[in-house]
């Protein structure tokens, strides 16, 4: 009798190698991709997320992409949805899903199934305005104020999570931390890898990849998102480089210091990514320098 089919999901920092991975597992596999990276839900939102091209696809099916447009708000609860849809699909035609990406939340909430509280537009309106008029500063002391555990987890920086936990506090009357579970048995039994590289490696990766993005024509990108709404969204306009490009062509810095302050920003997600995955025992870790992909199919071949 043939085993059950189980998804895998490739974890990790952002340039690590998961998407390489991914592909490569999908391919010996027979699988399809799920796509598990907040920003590449969004049309256009290419060169900046890093989303793998479809020539370079191999013919592999990819779910979650290109999905929404730049004006639309991206919600966990949503993905939480139409990410769980897509694997159950690819399960019920024979197939491996192959969960790719380093949304902390987006992947937490998918493999452990969260009960998430609604979204309220209105409450998340009025955080939102916070935001906007006080600064990133306002609406981290307004969760010191209503939540301080919540406070103490989230940095400043994260305002998207911010945002939503404030919005939870206020909805239920509880903790944020009331609304998120402990990780029990991954859904689906799904196998996790983590992938992952040494700091001095990664930060050079980061760097080097960054500078590629604007010789590619990030900027032309951001030009056109901008046209078609992306200053409009409330997701699409925060992720990382594109609120460092619209901000220069708002003329508040140089080109040099956009890229320069995208590297930052990147190398200190990259420091949450590592914190919130590393804390799961589910995750099988790899060193992307070390390790090939033969290692991962071994494993996935001696685990339950």
């Amino acid at each position: 009798m043939s085993r059950p089919i189980r998804p895998i999901a490739v974890v990790g920092p952002t340039a690590s190698g998961k998407s390489d991975l991914g592909l490569e597992l999908a391919m010996r596999l027979g699988g399809e991709i799920v796509n598990a990276d907040t920003m590449q839900q969004f049309w256009g939102m290419d060169i900046g997320t890093a989303k793998v091209p479809l020539s370079q696809r191999r013919g592999i099916a990819h779910h979650q992409l290109d999905v929404l447009d730049v004006t639309q708000t991206s919600t966990v609860a949503q993905y939480q949805y139409e990410a769980g849809a897509a694997v159950e699909a690819i399960m019920a035609r024979g197939a491996v899903p192959v969960i790719v990406g380093g949304s902390m939340m987006y992947i937490q909430a998918l493999l452990d199934q969260w009960r998430l509280p609604t979204t309220d537009p209105l409450v998340r309106e009025r955080w939102e305005r916070v935001l906007t008029l006080g600064g990133r500063a306002a609406l981290h002391a307004a969760l010191r104020t209503a939540d301080p555990a919540a406070a103490s987890i989230i940095p400043p920086t994260d305002t998207r999570r911010t945002v939503r936990a404030l919005e939870v506090v206020e909805i239920t009357g509880r903790p944020f931390a009331a609304s998120v579970p402990r990780a029990g048995e991954a859904r689906w039994n799904t196998a996790i890898i983590g992938v992952d590289r040494a700091t001095d490696t990664l930060d050079a990766r980061i760097t080097a990849r960054t500078a590629q993005m604007f010789a590619q024509g990030f900027v032309e990108e951001v030009v056109g998102l901008a046209e078609a709404g992306l200053r409009d969204g409330i997701t699409a306009r925060r992720a990382i480089g594109y609120a460092q490009v619209l901000a220069h062509l708002d003329g508040d810095y140089d080109l040099a210091e956009a890229q320069h302050r995208m590297s930052i920003a990147t190398r200190r997600y990259v420091r949450r990514q590592r914190s919130w995955f590393r804390r799961d025992p589910r995750v099988h870790w790899i060193d992307a320098d070390r390790q090939a992909v033969e290692h991962v199919t071994d494993w996935l071949a001696n685990s339950s």
